[in-house]
């Protein structure tokens, strides 16, 4: 098939990529793919392959592909206003509207949204306003974060920090000094494989005792985490996990941050993972599936508790010092106010959570058995599979045997695109929510066969 080959040149000489290997790219040692359409839970590249997304880009093509419904709105957006700023109380019709939609779907005792571009940078002015919040209240060294290994909340400098994997770490001066970390609700990794959910629970509470103990409450400004694990794993928490850990928060005066980018209009089956799991936060972040990212945005939910302090504080200091140029962008509002409808007419947070449950079983019906798979796991449309060197002992693979990208690398070949999560051999799957049945039947049976061929 003959192409314009001079763009994958192109691409080499020019594009800087996104974890990416930069040295294996610029010699052409790695591939370079040009994705040219989408359709529900298909994409189509350059080559002419047709490919079955089942990790919706980056968990975030929600309602799917092709959605002319939300292209519309964003070209008749930009036809009548491309843009406008949202400082000292402009707005558009979207950006009101959609602040609005949002605050009916959040829970009850949320107040306000801040819009930004994605959730590094909602992260970003979450922090700020948690520290803002203490200056107001006189607790300048009420500043830490407690934030978990292998949480996943960004990759700027406090984003980057409050993320808990190593390669957003190495070689980057990160974590910075305000940011601690505590452990992982990763039952299937626990250090005592003897300990059962309850107990497992209860260690993690005590880690997180422990850890305020040592750096002192008054300290300790906030803890943030994602209701589910995302990119540490797809790891679900242990059953009363987020209620025990809330009760230590409560205790001493720490807020509470839902990182909701994964989790946020109802990759779980709930419109919320906060609702999923009974959490009360005082900040929620959103981005990925407020517009099915169809254009970008993000948001920080704020609570009614800290959004009095911040009037309070600007009575007292004037104008709050915050602000994106791109802060509320109409045309990412008007993605975001026709993806809602969208999700809401399509019934898709029930059929997430229905078509989600359904890969889970088919999924572990298919690979669950097998000597090497240690773990299929998963909640609402999210999916995992962790291979073990041996199933027993609970042992691990070595990094340098690259199980988990092989894998993908094989079901790759055969049409579906699934993610190698980092620090493991983890295949995970977060498909868009219009996934059929049959396209479940298909993940599954491929997923078994890439096992089957890298692992026998």
């Amino acid at each position: 098939m003959l192409k314009n080959d001079q763009l994958e040149s192109w691409d080499r000489e020019n594009f800087f990529h996104p974890s990416t290997h930069l040295a294996d790219f610029a010699r052409g040692d790695a591939p370079s793919r040009v994705i040219t359409g989408g359709q529900g839970c298909h994409i189509e590249d350059r080559e002419g392959n047709r490919l079955l997304d089942a990790f919706a880009g980056l968990y975030c093509v929600n309602v799917g592909y092709g959605r002319q419904e939300i292209a519309e709105a964003i070209a008749e957006q930009a036809r009548e206003l491309a843009y406008y700023h949202a400082y000292v109380g402009h707005g558009t019709e979207t950006s009101i509207t959609l602040a609005k939609m949002i605050l009916d779907r959040a829970p009850a005792h949320m107040s306000k949204v801040y819009f930004g571009l994605g959730g590094s940078d909602a992260n970003e002015t979450n922090v700020k306003l948690i520290w803002y919040y203490n200056n107001i209240l006189g607790r300048p060294e009420k500043k830490k974060i407690i934030s978990r290994w292998r949480g996943y909340h960004g990759s700027g400098l406090i984003t980057g920090s409050l993320t808990g994997l190593e390669l957003f770490h190495k070689k980057f001066d990160l974590p910075m000094a305000q940011i601690v970390h505590t452990e992982a609700p990763y039952y299937f990794r626990r250090a005592d494989i003897s300990q059962s959910e309850a107990q497992f629970v209860a260690h993690c509470v005590a880690e997180l005792e422990a850890l305020i103990e040592r750096e002192g409450a008054d300290t300790i400004a906030a803890f943030i985490g994602e209701p589910v694990l995302g990119t540490g794993g797809l790891v679900p928490p242990p059953a009363g996990y987020w209620a025990a850990i809330q009760e230590v928060l409560e205790r001493h005066d720490i807020l509470l941050v839902a990182d909701e980018v994964v989790t946020g209009f109802g990759r779980l089956g709930t419109m919320f993972g906060s609702e999923h799991y009974g959490m009360k936060p005082d900040l929620i972040t959103i981005a990925k599936g407020l517009t099915s990212a169809y254009a970008p945005l993000s948001g920080s939910i704020v609570g009614e508790k800290m959004w009095k302090v911040l009037e309070q504080g600007t009575d007292e200091n004037g104008p709050i010092g915050h602000g994106w140029t791109y802060s509320a962008h109409p045309i990412g509002a008007a993605a975001g106010v026709a993806n809602l409808k969208l999700i809401d007419e399509l019934d898709l947070v029930t059929k997430a959570g229905k078509t989600g449950a359904y890969l889970g079983k088919v999924m572990a019906e298919a690979v669950g058995d097998h000597a090497h798979v240690g773990d299929v796991r998963g909640e609402g449309m999210l999916c995992a599979v962790e291979c073990v060197a041996d199933k027993e002992s609970r042992t691990f693979f070595e990094a340098s045997e690259k199980v988990g990208p092989r894998l993908a690398a094989a079901l790759l070949e055969q049409g579906v695109i699934a993610r190698a999560m980092p620090q493991g051999d983890i295949l995970g799957f977060a498909p868009p929510f219009c996934l059929t049945e049959a396209e479940a039947d298909e993940i599954a049976g491929k997923t078994a066969k890439a096992v089957k061929s890298v692992l026998g």
